[in-house]
């Protein structure tokens, strides 16, 4: 099956198809193609121009990518000895969150991850990656079970929001991801976070309050997609591209803002192009950052965690 592939790629995709072409005519006939390499090169200089000036939007429609790894992917390719828990011990279990407990580097460590699918299927299953309240609930539990025992967690976030049906509403959505944004200020042992593809709303606040929050380098977080906003302010969800610019939600953007701390560079042109790479250079940001949160004073890293979030959002007239 080809790689799905968006319109502002269009003008690579027509030269690799032309050398594709070449290589194939040049098979058929027993000989060495011509011309492709100066169109390689040509490919080559176009992606570096491109994907090195992407817009918001364009970040968004690659962190919404159906081949982007996912949670379980990162767990996969990161961790070893991988034991998932279900369940939230009061309703049932959530298939929009995996949570559980594995080792990194040799080490322990908690994981919490928000999870799509691949295909349709398995997106019907884990509900697009919008959590329901016994969701968030079974994560705060997995916290308090990592607390107990002196485990860093990992929250790899990457959701379009919480689940805003009724049933979920009836459950307590509101109040499960307010509960635990209130909670995970109280838990007393390192946090780091990832947004390794969309981080939405409170339904990525409200696993994501964290002592360092990394993001992947074509991945968003904002308060509110960019058709939400458009819809709600324009009405007219069309506008989202021009809406993307103006919610500064890329990496960059809050990285400058001092809303994430650090990014995390994905192969060109998207993790989906090699989630091997995309997943390995996430290992060592992840091992150094828990290390050097582990040496801090547990009460100083909640005063720090308070302070990082009590910073935000601060307007000077």
């Amino acid at each position: 099956m080809a790689m799905q592939t968006f319109d502002f790629e269009k003008p690579i995709v027509d030269i690799q198809q032309q050398i594709d072409a070449l290589r194939e005519e040049a098979a058929a006939e027993g000989g060495e193609p011509e011309g492709v390499a100066t169109l390689e090169k040509e490919r080559d200089t176009l992606a570096e121009k491109l994907y090195g000036s992407l817009t918001a939007w364009q970040r968004v429609q690659i962190a919404r990518h159906m081949d982007r790894p996912r949670s379980l992917d990162f767990i996969e390719g990161l961790l070893t000895e991988w034991q998932e828990i279900k369940g939230d011990r009061g309703y049932r279990d959530d298939p929009a969150v995996v949570c559980g407990l594995a080792r990194l580097g040799g080490e322990p460590v908690a994981i919490i991850g928000q999870q799509k699918g691949s295909d349709t299927t398995s997106n019907v299953h884990r509900n697009f990656g919008m959590m329901h309240p016994e969701g968030y609930r079974k994560a705060l539990r997995l916290m308090r079970l990592a607390e107990r025992f002196g485990l860093p967690i990992i929250v790899l976030i990457d959701t379009p929001g919480a689940y805003p049906g009724i049933g979920a509403e009836e459950r307590g959505q509101s109040e499960a991801i307010a509960f635990n944004i209130m909670e995970m200020f109280t838990i007393r042992t390192p946090i780091v976070g990832v947004v390794i593809g969309e981080g939405a709303s409170g339904g990525a606040l409200g696993v994501g309050v964290v002592d360092h929050m990394m993001m992947l380098e074509n991945s968003w977080y904002c308060v509110i997609s960019p058709e939400g906003c458009a819809s709600i302010l324009w009405r007219d969800a069309a506008k989202a591209p021009e809406v993307a610019e103006i919610l500064k939600l890329t990496p960059d953007h809050l990285l400058e803002q001092e809303i994430v701390d650090a990014v995390v560079p994905e192969p060109q042109g998207g993790a989906h192009r090699d989630s091997q790479v995309a997943i390995e250079n996430l290992r060592k940001p992840l091992v150094e950052q828990i290390k050097a949160l582990q040496a801090k004073d547990t009460d100083t890293l909640l005063q720090e965690r308070y302070e990082k979030y009590r910073k935000i959002g601060v307007v000077a007239e």
